[in-house]
């Protein structure tokens, strides 16, 4: 289909005006929809809308015992943000995984949250960290905005819960409280570069030998990135010693549901799993 109309609104209430007739392909960073466009795999829709120069979305800041950051924060600077690097580490870390310094420059956060891609780099430490998505719209002549769980928002690979009108706004984490330890890992054949055969995110409130309010979110194993309940719940309270690690391991490698592709075989990137949770609560447990 060819594009009919280009916009590049300066506020965000004219950028909702273009989405109110659904039609409409959102352009942000474009690292992933030029590429995608290109091979066929994505056909523009009449009216290309680039929100690129609306100011509040590039905001990082703090909201309502939250940090708030704006949906076209690029991927290098989250990684740089103060905000980020003394609340969030295990963001700011993946950050350094993701791609090269010349598409950390362009890519966006909201872009990759919405692509939605089962290896998405953010969306793992994202989900660790307790993220909603901010959805806004405007129906009847007024910005609406909702907000949504990041558990909630993925429905298939490549699909979430943004209707068409919707734009996604920003990302809201809120402040991790006094003892939280995270730690990120990314496998594939380079640290970075490389789309992730699996990765791993892992957070909690250190209490004594155990973890508390644990979070834990695994890449690259299921339909959606995947918030592993079940792993959760075997950590949580649970003495980070060898026996008990193991038993959580053996968990996650149950509850993820991998497929084989040309990166990894379903059997390895659960051995994988198992292997780098047992290693990473392993390191937790002796820092």
């Amino acid at each position: 289909m060819t594009v009919e109309h280009y916009w590049a609104p300066t506020t965000l209430p004219d950028a909702l005006d273009h989405l109110r007739g659904g039609d409409v392909t959102i352009l942000a960073g474009g690292t992933d929809l030029m590429p995608q466009t290109h091979a066929g795999r994505v056909t523009l829709k009449r009216g290309l809308l680039n929100v690129r120069r609306v100011p509040e979305l590039h905001r990082v800041e703090r909201a309502e015992g939250a940090v708030r950051i704006g949906a076209l924060c690029t991927i290098t600077e989250l990684m740089r943000d103060p905000l980020v690097r003394e609340h969030f580490g295990l963001l700011a870390d993946a950050c350094d995984h993701f791609a090269s310094d010349q598409l950390r420059n362009a890519a966006t956060i909201g872009g990759n949250v919405c692509n939605a891609s089962p290896a998405g780099d953010t969306l793992v430490p994202l989900l660790a960290l307790d993220a909603e998505v901010e959805l806004a719209s405007k129906p009847d002549g007024r910005v609406e905005t909702r907000r949504v769980p990041l558990a909630d928002f993925f429905t298939g690979p490549g699909r979430t819960a943004r209707a068409p009108n919707e734009l996604l706004c920003a990302i809201r984490l809120p402040l991790p409280p006094p003892g939280f330890v995270g730690r990120f890992f990314k496998f594939g054949t380079r640290p970075a570069l490389d789309i992730s055969a699996i990765s791993i995110a892992i957070g909690g409130v250190r209490s004594g030998r155990a973890l508390t309010h644990v979070r834990v979110a695994y890449g690259a194993v299921a339909p959606v990135p995947l918030r592993a309940r079940k792993t959760e719940a075997a950590l949580e309270g649970a003495p980070l010693d060898a026996a008990a690690i193991d038993r959580v391991a053996a968990t996650a490698r149950d509850e993820v549901r991998p497929i084989d592709d040309v990166r990894a075989s379903a059997w390895y990137r659960k051995e994988l799993v198992f292997n780098m949770t047992r290693r990473i609560l392993g390191d937790v447990a002796q820092a």
